[in-house]
């Protein structure tokens, strides 16, 4: 959450959905501007914890421009979701994912 933070990603929310699916333990979802700033923090989390804690994606979504707004990065037990913010409205994951325990919400 901090590199997506500080590459100004905002609107950042994490979920606990471990009671809601098996396929991940939290979801991380964060709003930003434009598919560059969006393709930057997903090299940018890509880079640091391939070298930091030598793990690498299961699944790292193209850019937003060819995914509709939204980019997903799938590392197991989290599961990253960048999203425009016309995006972000569209698919609406906090309703879709309602159920879910809110870890933590930064705006």
């Amino acid at each position: 959450m901090e590199i997506v933070e500080g590459k100004q990603g905002t609107d950042i929310l994490m979920l606990n959905v471990s009671e809601q699916t098996t396929i991940a333990t939290y979801f991380v979802i964060a709003t930003v501007d434009n598919e560059r700033q969006a393709n930057a923090i997903r090299e940018d989390l890509w880079e640091q914890l391939r070298v930091q804690e030598k793990i690498r994606p299961l699944n790292s979504g193209q850019s937003t421009e060819r995914t509709g707004g939204w980019i997903l990065l799938d590392y197991g037990d989290v599961i990253l979701h960048l999203f425009t913010e016309e995006a972000r409205s569209y698919y609406n994951l906090e309703e879709l994912w309602q159920e879910a325990s809110v870890i933590v919400r930064m705006f």
